[in-house]
């Protein structure tokens, strides 16, 4: 089917251009304007419904189906500041934004493309939602434009997009950090085993011991599912048997849970045992010591989904998957052991 990047390429114009032709605008001369017209039918080039109501200023529902605020810790106010962005995004185009929120462990109650069909939402941003969940992939299956946060899927689908940061990445630079700074008997306080993010970062991490050569621990990967009380209990029990150098975790709330094992095994960090975070929650700029963590602008990410998602509607994007900056903050709770 052709799409609205093929019109422009035949006719040697921007997608913009082809747009205006496509919705009338005056400032696009009739002779321009004509010739697009008869290269679109030729290609057979539907234009996009919900595009054109966006074009048209028409206000339209965006739809925002997250499992987030339910499943995070009270100290975690990373899915708020994702709504957040995400409402700013939406509300900057003078659009409506219906929100889905459930329990990840009820997802079964409502179909999600039921949710859309039924408030008539034209894209709809997905959040929090677990990549085995049928409804989630009934959904994309859908021509109902999709934008997912922190994950991507193998849909090759122009309507499906992504918006997330460089987890690979990130996962390489912590690793690096620790290993530059001497540590070598390093453990993994990993996420939930199934899950993209976790996936990458774990992937980074490998890239950062083997850029190092320097051995993975694959026995000193602990899976917490981004848990302060399930990480606080592998913990324990690890230090129990075996004292590392360093914890690196996936989550700035699995150091926390680190954070009272360590302190309940009678240790001090950085002095006995240094950690590093993910996410940059506002406690870890106050926690004692304050932590070095990879920073994540949650808003941004929000805000970047809607306006991808808004692009994806009106045909304009060009890359469909949107990767924002992340930055390693150095703080206080990694010793560099090269100077003992």
């Amino acid at each position: 089917m052709a799409t609205i990047k093929d019109v422009a390429k035949q006719a040697g114009v921007s997608v913009s251009v082809v747009s205006k032709a496509l919705n009338d605008y005056e400032d696009i001369n009739d002779k321009t304007k004509k010739r697009i017209l008869k290269i679109a039918e030729e290609l057979n080039y539907t234009p996009n419904l919900a595009g054109r109501n966006l074009s048209s200023k028409k206000r339209m529902t965006i739809g925002l189906i997250s499992s987030a605020v339910f499943n995070t810790n009270k100290k975690d106010t990373n899915a708020y500041e994702v709504i957040k962005g995400i409402y700013t995004g939406v509300d900057e185009e003078q659009l409506e934004l219906a929100i889905f929120l459930m329990d990840s462990q009820k997802q079964k109650q409502k179909s999600y493309t039921q949710f859309c069909r039924e408030r008539n939402i034209g894209g709809a941003i997905l959040h929090g939602l677990r990549t085995d969940d049928p409804y989630f992939k009934e959904l994309l299956d859908t021509n109902i434009p999709c934008v997912n946060i922190d994950f991507r899927t193998d849909s090759q689908a122009e309507n499906v997009g992504s918006v997330a940061i460089d987890n690979k990445t990130a996962g390489e630079e912590m690793a690096d950090h620790l290993l530059t700074r001497g540590h070598r008997d390093i453990a993994i306080m990993a996420g939930t085993e199934e899950t993209f993010v976790n996936i990458e970062r774990l992937q980074g991490v490998k890239q950062g011991f083997e850029k190092h050569n320097v051995d993975f621990p694959e026995s000193a990967v602990l899976y917490a599912d981004f848990s302060e009380e399930k990480a606080y209990e592998l913990a324990k029990d690890y230090l129990a048997e075996h004292r590392p150098t360093a914890f690196l975790c996936f989550s700035d709330l699995m150091v926390y849970g680190v954070m009272k094992a360590v302190t309940e095994a009678g240790l001090k960090v950085p002095d006995d045992l240094s950690l590093i975070g993910f996410d940059d929650i506002p406690f870890s700029a106050i926690t004692h010591p304050p932590l070095t963590t990879v920073h994540q602008d949650f808003f941004e990410i929000g805000r970047q989904a809607a306006k991808l998602l808004m692009d994806i509607m009106k045909d304009y994007h060009f890359e469909n998957h949107v990767v924002v900056d992340h930055e390693l903050i150095e703080r206080e709770s990694v010793k560099d052991l090269n100077e003992s």
